[in-house]
């Protein structure tokens, strides 16, 4: 294993229209700004979009030195004529079918070469695997002879314990898991993580907008107690003066065990708002309030 991950990556399920729609100018400006901003990590997957954000990432970093920049991608859905993903606006006639046969592997990695432009992948990472545990642990094994490392992208704790243990993976994409209303990945994952030299990626630190001034989590009405609880952290952050999405997005890499942080924009202009606030210095007594969940092994950056 020779791939190093970058500590900040570009989450790019916005660039396929997650939710709202994107045009291609709007796509190439984001990839754009966050290179001349020092991004090198660009996290994508086939069904973002239906091919549509592996297509936009490969055209913006076309031309880029390939060992100047890190992809990750998605295995285990095929992109096959149907209805689309309604999560996604925008997008291509295509529908995701689960597929993690060693035939389905070696296909999903192919298209995605091709709709990036490139001759390697960097990470491949099992996507949401939970109703296929069996087919998608046996996977592993297979893609060795395709890429330098391989891992599990999911939302479930559970799903990211099970590979750690049972799997010979490099690394977790482990999705609102590890934030300032839900650090579950603290108790088991992140030391087992630690323990097996996994490295962990966390995506999806502003729970879905909650922590950014939204109301959603996990993509659905954020329920009361959520909203409460979020209400108690920016207060508590505005007594120092600081952000709340800037905690937020800050919080993740103070443990040890997490390698990379993934953030998602769709404008130029909202990924330059989160990385001013990811360089916002803050006060260590604001990680010393109770209402924030503590962390023992700090700051490595």
């Amino acid at each position: 294993m020779s791939t190093s991950l970058p500590a900040l990556g570009l989450g790019c399920a916005p660039l396929g229209g997650l939710f709202d729609a994107v045009d291609d100018a709007t796509a190439r400006g984001v990839v754009d700004r966050a290179w001349e901003r020092g991004v090198r990590y660009f996290d994508t997957a086939p069904s973002y979009g239906a091919g549509l954000s592996e297509r936009r990432v490969g055209a913006a970093l076309r031309g880029r030195p390939r060992d100047e920049f890190v992809i990750s991608t998605k295995i285990g859905r095929l992109l096959v004529p149907g209805t689309p993903d309604p999560s996604f606006s925008g997008t291509p006639a295509l529908a995701p079918k689960v597929d993690f046969s060693a035939d389905g592997i070696r296909q999903s990695l192919e298209e995605s070469l091709e709709r990036l432009q490139l001759e390697t992948i960097d990470v491949a990472l099992i996507h949401d695997p939970e109703d296929h545990m069996e087919a998608a642990l046996g996977a592993v094994a297979r893609l060795g002879a395709w890429v330098d490392m391989i891992g599990v992208g999911t939302k479930s704790v559970d799903t990211a314990l099970t590979f750690v243990n049972e799997s010979p993976i490099d690394c977790v994409l482990i999705a609102g898991r590890y934030t300032l209303l839900d650090d579950s990945a603290a108790l088991e994952l992140l030391p087992a993580c630690e323990d097996r030299g996994v490295h962990v990626i966390a995506g999806g630190v502003l729970n879905s907008g909650l922590l950014s001034g939204g109301t959603t989590f996990d993509y659905a009405p954020a329920p009361a107690e959520l909203i409460a609880k979020r209400d108690a952290l920016e207060a508590t952050c505005a007594r120092y003066g600081v952000p709340l999405a800037a905690a937020a997005l800050q919080f993740p890499l103070r443990h040890r065990a997490i390698s990379s942080v993934l953030l998602g924009a769709r404008s130029a202009a909202e990924l330059e708002t989160d990385l001013d606030l990811l360089r916002l210095p803050i006060p260590v007594e604001l990680w010393q309030e109770s209402v924030l969940p503590q962390v023992d092994d700090v700051a490595r950056r």
